[in-house]
């Protein structure tokens, strides 16, 4: 039975708490992804910031603040105090079958995952995607 450590992405862009909102949202844009661990010095996991989290954060469209004032807001709100906190997180050698059940059940985009409190990758809904795609190529040899 594949586990979470056979499809999980092990090189994640990872913040810091302590760094600011202008980073995250810099990250996300350059590097195309939608959810990003925050860990310690340690690389022990502390939270996640999504790409919903920084829309929710984004006020100059709604409250005609101009895009230099939202730039100034995001240099100087650390992620700390909007990062999630309280997220679910799995072991690598959780069945795949129970992963995509929790991410379905509770509508999640990614399960950071995590052995003995360290961030060791992530899996996300592309990563099952790819998956998916690859065994149907396997078995019916007619999809593109």
């Amino acid at each position: 039975m594949l586990k979470v450590k056979d499809i999980m992405t092990t090189e994640v862009f990872v913040l810091h708490a302590t760094q600011t909102l202008d980073i995250a949202r810099s990250l996300m844009r350059i590097k195309h992804v939608r959810h990003v661990p925050i860990v310690d010095t340690d690389n022990v996991f502390v939270g996640l910031m999504t790409h919903r989290d920084l829309l929710a954060q984004t006020i100059s469209h709604l409250a005609g603040i101009d895009e230099d004032e939202q730039q100034y807001l995001d240099r100087h709100l650390h992620i700390v105090n909007i990062m999630q906190k309280e997220v679910l997180t799995v072991d690598p050698e959780l069945d795949i079958c129970t992963a995509i059940s929790l991410l379905l059940e509770h509508k999640y985009g990614c399960l950071p995952v995590v052995s003995d409190t360290k961030l060791v990758g992530i899996v996300t809904e592309a990563d099952f995607l790819n998956l998916t795609l690859g065994l149907l190529r396997n078995s019916e040899g007619n999809c593109a």
